[in-house]
């Protein structure tokens, strides 16, 4: 299957290695990028250096399309991907709450929209336990302050996070008031939602922690078939302190699993 990526920034560089060094099934068609000379710059060690094209051509020539891109670009990509009936990898969970069209467009085309795992764990039990009835989920993030700065709902409330000597509580609401208030750093919470009681009904808090270096999950599931909490730390990505290396990563174990003819979890 032929693979794009929108998006070759600290997401989609990491993807765009992991195919070019070889993975089963897949091959690395093309990539969208803001900047073409810089992307082409990118892959010029490459083995097998994809074109830089536009959204429209991406969605045209390949099967899937890992989406990498600012949320505030999400559907530029998501709808010539999914009216095309491709497939849409993405991690931005906060771009399909705020774009809910975006899953009929996938119905009505034959397309495909997958949310990867990204920073988070435990989606596969948080999935499952929906099956049944779950009475609460809770989310308490916890970050360096470093990687919330800028975040919409700090600017908006004059919120400070800077000179910090103690952990401080910069939100508290749901998952959906939280995606739209820190788009760049919960698609975690947003995933959450939709893996089980919704997002609305999923609780979240932040917490600017200067004692931290490593960007801090907790999820806690109250349900009728288990209870369980689950604890995640992500180390940094050089590049973008507010997301964890590992989404990248997840992005590429999506894409692994949809060429695979083996997978585990759900």
């Amino acid at each position: 299957m032929k693979v794009g990526i929108a998006g070759f920034g600290t997401i989609g560089k990491v993807v765009g290695r992991a195919l070019d060094e070889g993975i089963e099934g897949l091959e690395l068609e093309a990539v969208c990028s803001r900047d073409r000379e810089k992307a082409a710059a990118n892959m010029a060690d490459y083995a097998n250096p994809a074109d830089v094209v536009g959204p429209e051509e991406l969605a045209e020539r390949c099967d899937i399309v890992a989406e990498c891109v600012p949320k505030s670009v999400f559907m530029d990509i998501a709808e010539p991907v999914l009216t095309a009936g491709k497939t849409l990898v993405t991690v931005s969970g906060a771009g399909i709450l705020v774009h809910p069209e975006v899953i009929d467009m996938a119905r009505d085309n034959g397309g495909r929209l997958i949310l990867a795992t990204g920073a988070l764990l435990g989606l596969d039990a948080v999935r499952a336990a929906a099956e049944g009835t779950i009475h609460e989920v809770r989310m308490i993030t916890r970050k360096p302050p470093n990687a919330l700065i800028g975040a919409p709902h700090l600017v908006d409330n004059n919120i400070s996070v800077e000179g910090l000597n103690e952990p401080k509580k910069v939100f508290e609401g749901t998952a959906r008031e939280g995606a739209a208030g820190f788009p760049a750093n919960v698609n975690v919470a947003a995933a959450l939602g939709m893996a089980g009681v919704g997002p609305d009904e999923t609780r979240l808090e932040i917490w600017a922690d200067p004692s931290l270096d490593r960007n801090t999950h907790t999820i806690k599931v109250d349900a009728d078939s288990a209870r369980f909490t689950l604890t995640i730390e992500n180390v940094q990505s050089e590049e973008n302190p507010g997301t964890g290396k590992i989404t990248a990563l997840s992005v590429i174990a999506c894409l692994r699993g949809l060429a695979a003819p083996f997978r585990v979890g759900t």
